[in-house]
């Protein structure tokens, strides 16, 4: 990058690496940060290193955990038989903003994707069956993504989980809170018609 000196340059080509950052956005961030007190990006810095080190994956339920099995996996209150089944751990995340669900979690670590050579060996599929076959689950809930192979993971899925007589559910998919219905596209209002509930 012309005009700017060498350790700037590093850090917006470091950051431009991060996922949804563009080139300009890492150069707003990169002036922000040399900017900030010594003492703060040294903060960031640590932070960041640590967050990478300290961080692990659970053995049982696969989502980042500083211990293992994580807390959500010892935790007892959380055993009621549902186990909601999802890509990574941001969907964990995402479910626990919702402040509904009260079980416990699988996370798969992808999806099934042919065009980029992904099968159900390439996910976690065989730890999920070993967790139902020696677990208390009285219901599957399959919550990835509303897409093509999100879709076609949860079929896959629900093929292997129902001869075990175990139920599965599919979260529910439709018209976002404050979407226009002429915006709508057609796939996703088929969904929310065919979804509806009773009021």
């Amino acid at each position: 990058m012309s005009g700017m000196i060498e350790p700037i340059a590093k850090l917006i080509n470091q950051l431009s690496k991060l996922p949804g950052i563009g080139s300009k956005t890492a150069q707003r961030l990169a002036y922000y940060i040399i900017s900030q007190p010594e003492d703060q990006v040294r903060e960031l810095a640590v932070a960041i290193f640590n967050s990478k080190k300290q961080t692990k994956f659970c053995s049982i339920c696969g989502n980042y955990a500083t211990d293992d099995p994580c807390d959500m996996c010892r935790d007892e209150s959380r055993k009621n038989g549902q186990l909601c089944v999802v890509k990574d751990p941001r969907d964990v995340a995402a479910m626990e903003r919702m402040r509904e669900y009260s079980g416990q979690y699988h996370v798969l670590h992808g999806v099934i994707s042919p065009m980029q050579g992904i099968g159900p060996d390439g996910i976690r599929v065989s730890e999920l069956m070993k967790r139902l076959a020696s677990e208390d689950v009285s219901e599957v809930i399959l919550a990835t993504n509303p897409d093509v192979e999100g879709e076609a993971t949860a079929a896959y899925l629900a093929r292997l989980i129902k001869p075990m007589g175990i139920k599965v559910t599919r979260i529910a998919h439709g018209v976002p809170v404050g979407a226009d219905l002429e915006y709508t596209d057609e796939v996703t209002l088929s969904r929310a018609f065919s979804g509806r509930s009773e009021i």
